[in-house]
């Protein structure tokens, strides 16, 4: 099966979805209506010989897009055919738009203090992208492992917050969608809570917001109280993202998961909790100055992921597998940029 013939299918699944599957009533009922779809989308990736695409469409597809359907399933979320107020319903171009990628509408925003915004715009990130690439793909064996892991840590980042943004700016021209940015500046992140709940990827932040972390919360406040419901939801959120991520690169590798992965997101759900916890005893009576809690968010993070969510990747080879896919098409591009000059003074 064909990339095109993929996408065939996922926009002849959800036009299902939307005409056939929405005049089920919601609840159970058009839950299962919606099986066959979970099912193939859980398949799609496999249809892949490229490590690349077969990340990215488990990433969008089988994750997210999932995700969203089993909230639609319940007449909520990104994919509602009908707004809060009932009366504005989704046509069929948004409706899939929303569905196939990593979207978020816009929203009244509670972004921390723009003074201390240090924003990338788009040609800055493709640029240090291919700094890092050329490093990571061209220089390998000739750079320190640990400065690769760090190249790692700023092109995941980079690569994510390119896709997203293209994804919006593809949905924002077809159907006019005004979305929010795929992340709030990460480097700048003050906590733990913080970075995952406020910066880092809010596009599956949001998702799992709305499919995890809402019912989990709401289902155990009556048996263990508020506050412990609202920890015991954070840490279900993570063991299901460390899930989410063991299954996209099993997917990938192609051997059983070691786990790791969902230990260093199962870390972090620990340290979340206890980060709240000492949140409240604390409460605004002490905190550390942003300058310290900044550079210690972000080196834990970066070093608890070149313990736990790093080594599965490279032991197994899918990071030079995606390299070399993504170089190949850079050093193609570069090639075409290259002869442009001579193509157009052709024609002169």
């Amino acid at each position: 099966m064909s990339s095109t013939h993929v996408c065939l299918s996922v926009i002849i699944s959800l036009c299902y979805c939307y005409f056939l599957s929405a005049k089920i009533p919601k609840g159970i009922p058009r839950l299962i209506s919606l099986l066959p779809i979970f099912y193939l989308f859980t398949i799609l990736p496999l249809y892949f010989s490229s490590a690349f695409l077969i990340a990215l469409t488990t990433f969008f597809i089988t994750w997210l897009a999932n995700f969203k359907l089993l909230l639609f399933a319940f007449n909520q979320g990104p994919l509602s055919l009908s707004t809060t107020n009932a009366t504005k319903k989704l046509s069929l171009p948004v409706f899939i738009s929303m569905a196939a990628l990593p979207l978020r509408s816009k929203q009244k925003s509670n972004e921390p203090n723009p003074a201390k915004k240090i924003p990338l715009n788009f040609a800055a990130e493709f640029v240090l992208l291919a700094i890092f690439l050329g490093l990571t793909f061209h220089h390998k064996s000739q750079t320190h492992p640990k400065l690769v892991l760090i190249c790692y840590c700023f092109m995941m980042f980079l690569m994510i917050d390119i896709l997203i943004a293209l994804s919006s700016s593809i949905a924002k021209i077809l159907v006019g969608l005004e979305l929010e940015p795929p992340s709030n500046e990460p480097y700048l992140s003050t906590s733990l809570q913080d970075f995952w709940g406020k910066r880092w990827n809010l596009t599956v932040t949001n998702t799992l917001r709305l499919t995890i972390y809402n019912p989990v919360r709401s289902a155990l406040s009556e048996v263990v109280g508020k506050k412990w419901a609202l920890r015991f939801a954070v840490l279900a959120t993570f063991i299901v993202s460390g899930l989410m991520h063991e299954l996209i690169f099993y997917y990938v590798n192609g051997v059983s998961p070691s786990w790791e992965m969902t230990w260093f997101f199962v870390l972090h759900g620990l340290c979340v909790m206890v980060e709240i916890g000492v949140k409240r005893a604390v409460k605004d009576t002490w905190r550390l100055p942003w300058f310290v809690s900044g550079p210690l968010t972000v080196g834990f993070v970066v070093a608890t992921a070149f313990g736990l969510f790093f080594p599965p990747i490279v032991r197994n080879g899918a990071d030079e597998r995606v390299l070399e896919e993504i170089g190949s098409c850079y050093d193609f591009l570069k090639d075409k940029m290259l002869q442009l000059p001579n193509f157009v003074g052709h024609f002169r």
